[in-house]
């Protein structure tokens, strides 16, 4: 990993456990160059990749000031797992793998489109939720290209299937389409969470990419409607442009 993603990482980390707290200021330039042992020009790529997350403001003449506000619950604008989301922010969520199969992805002409397949390709289909105090939030649906993992066992799915693919596999992965909608409960669904009011989940499916543009997961997670807070950071970007 580079220096500056090893910098940036660092610093992130101590924004969201608090230890630079909202509209604080960082220390210096000059003071992260010693502080990580470290050259100006590898401090500033850390500080200017912080500033395009939207972690920090920099300030001219004031160095940077955090902007970061911790109401991100699940933030889907990431490639990131759920078991890192959930050791990253503290949520003690416990994972339960409720089904794991392999079917033909015939079974499943919208993943089957969704993943340029064709009808005898076999799929792993993964159903896992998310509890706490023995009560459902999340379920994560997930189809995976049995050809990219041939092998995948309940053990690996309870912990981080990324984890797995990353670094026993050493296959990388690279980025994600998502989309997210507000729909009406299915009986599959009611079975998972229960009777809900209103019986809405907000759901997010993803098509996920290796670094190589292959397209090897389709996922569906849905949340509770009334749970669920989509947050993202945009940052303006002005045309210099003069016509």
């Amino acid at each position: 990993m580079n220096k500056y993603m090893k910098i940036y990482q660092s610093i992130c980390e101590k924004i969201i456990n608090g230890e630079y707290a909202h509209l604080q200021q960082l220390p210096s330039e000059n003071e992260l160059t010693k502080i990580y042992s470290t050259s100006r020009e590898t401090v500033r790529k850390a500080l200017n990749l912080l500033q395009e997350k939207g972690y920090i403001q920099k300030l001219r003449g004031k160095g940077s000031v955090v902007i970061y506000e911790d109401i991100i619950q699940f933030p889907i604008s990431e490639m990131i797992s759920f078991q890192e989301i959930n050791q990253r922010l503290g949520l003690d969520y416990e994972t339960e793998v409720e089904l794991l199969e392999v079917i033909r992805a015939e079974e499943v002409p919208i993943v089957k489109h969704a993943l340029e397949l064709n009808d005898q390709d076999k799929l792993w289909h993964v159903i896992r939720t998310r509890k706490k105090n023995n009560n459902v939030h999340i379920m994560d649906e997930d189809y995976f290209i049995c050809s990219v993992i041939p092998k995948l066992t309940k053990e690996v799915a309870s912990q981080s299937i990324y984890r797995y693919i990353e670094n026993e596999m050493n296959v990388e992965i690279s980025y994600s389409n998502k989309s997210i909608t507000f729909e009406r409960m299915s009986d599959k669904e009611i079975a998972y969470f229960g009777h809900l009011d209103p019986p809405f989940t907000a759901t997010v499916r993803g098509i996920v990419h290796l670094n190589n543009a292959e397209r090897f997961q389709y996922n569906i997670s849905r949340h509770i409607a009334t749970e669920f807070k989509f947050v993202d950071f945009s940052r303006r970007v002005i045309n210099q442009t003069r016509i």
